[in-house]
């Protein structure tokens, strides 16, 4: 990606060397550490193993693995990584053990499972596949012994740097969103789990948008690309009703129906939900019983908090929260938000300034910031939790590590680890448990 929006993109004609300072200051509520780092690891003792060591050594065992993936090529970032990788992670320690060799794939910056965890799905984040001006999307097929993965195939999906994708609930689609092609797509998938023809593909428009809200953090400088529409995430609701996506340049939070049958999009009664000017909605998540919906906006680092009509798919804005501090000043671009598997506190990854800011979700599901932690990293681009919810891992884009986080269950507060894992611009992240068959 050489255009200057596609690297506009991410790097936004940003202040970095601000970004720096402030990543360094232990933000407003004053976070303290809490236990001294240990000494540093030699390199050539950081844990890997074979897939099939650690298959025999756990057999019998349920098995916590992930795969990451990353950049490989230039572009809204540098790219350094050189494919997917799978980890092991250890149930006691959230240590991470690289399982064998990475595969080579192009620029797989997003991942997802299918329910039954017997596939692995990934955007490759690319403007020039098959001689087009388009991204990819990759089915693998994943050992249930080893958690290897082998390629199905690879499909068009019809607009250029797919950011992210998801599996529709039905098993049937694959849903994308093409980031600089501005558009959504779906994706038939087959019995055997690879990718079969575009069911639909829908290009967003709508007026231009400003590259700055009006409410976004003193001295912020960061800019979100507003230059067309930039669909930046697309995944279905808790009950499977509706498909929302958010589009991150024109402003808007959009609404369809998806005919189970013939894979077609069709907008809701109420098509759309218009956010902030400038804001660029990027994420999102809903609550475990799908009636509350909290969307995060990029440039002006805050979350909104909507009722969600689960029969129309309307949504109802009730409050506003920024992920950062009042106290805090500089450029700051939110990136990832995620509800812990408990439903009790809601997390969000702050780049530039790299906090992870932390918040309590009351009983009518409204939020409230009781922390703003330090990465400890540059650029958390997204975050993960294992599926127990003990712990919580960050990918830091621009300093190619994984950072993880001990969870409180009864409060929330991230308690670091000092755990380190160097891997190439990580990205993304998918967990799963893996019992042996």
């Amino acid at each position: 990606m050489n255009s200057k929006t596609d690297i506009g993109r991410r790097l936004f004609g940003l202040s970095v060397l601000g970004a720096g300072l402030t990543g360094l200051v232990k933000v407003a509520l004053g976070e303290t550490t809490k236990t001294p780092p240990p000494e540093p690891i030699p390199k050539a003792a950081l844990p890997k193993a074979s897939p099939e060591a650690a298959a025999r050594k756990n057999s019998g065992n349920p098995r916590t693995l992930c795969y990451v993936g990353g950049y490989t090529r230039s572009g809204p970032a540098d790219a350094n990584a050189k494919g997917i990788t799978l980890f092991e992670m250890n149930a006691e320690t959230g240590v991470l053990t690289q399982l064998g060799q990475i595969t080579p794939a192009d620029n797989p910056s997003f991942l997802a499972l299918s329910a039954d965890h017997r596939f692995l799905y990934v955007v490759n984040e690319i403007s020039d596949f098959g001689g087009q001006k388009s991204g990819s999307a990759t089915a693998y097929s994943i050992d249930q012994r080893t958690g290897v993965i082998t390629k199905l195939n690879t499909v068009a999906t019809g607009g250029a740097d797919p950011a992210f994708l998801s599996v529709h609930p039905s098993g049937r689609y694959l849903l994308v969103a093409n980031y600089t092609g501005g558009s959504a797509a779906v994706i038939r998938i087959q019995p055997d789990g690879s990718l079969g023809e575009l069911s639909d593909l829908v290009h967003n428009t709508g007026p231009k948008m400003p590259e700055r809200a009006k409410d976004n953090p003193p001295g912020n400088y960061a800019v979100s690309d507003h230059s067309a529409a930039h669909m930046h995430m697309i995944q279905a609701d808790v009950a499977g009703r509706f498909i929302i996506g958010c589009d991150a340049g024109l402003d808007r939070v959009y609404v369809w129906k998806l005919d189970p049958d013939k894979g077609v999009l069709t907008p809701a009664a109420t098509p759309w939900l218009t956010m902030e000017p400038g804001s660029a909605p990027r994420h999102f998540c809903f609550s475990p019983n799908g009636k509350v919906i909290y969307i995060l906006g990029e440039q002006n680092s805050r979350i909104v908090v909507a009722d969600y009509d689960q029969e129309t798919g309307a949504m109802s804005v009730r409050q506003t929260a920024s992920t950062v501090t009042a106290k805090f000043r500089g450029s700051t671009l939110a990136a990832e938000i995620g509800l812990h598997p408990s439903g009790k506190f809601l997390y969000v990854t702050n780049r530039l300034g790299d906090s992870i800011a932390c918040f309590r979700v009351k009983d009518d599901g409204s939020i409230e910031l009781f922390d703003e932690v330090w990465e400890r990293a540059n650029y958390g681009r997204s975050f993960a939790f294992d599926p127990s919810g003990k712990f919580m891992f960050v990918a830091n884009q621009r300093s190619d590590s994984i950072t993880s986080w001990r969870v409180n269950p009864d409060t929330g507060a991230l308690d670091f680890t000092w755990n380190f894992t160097p891997t190439g611009t990580p990205s993304a992240f998918a967990f799963f448990t893996l019992d042996e068959v």
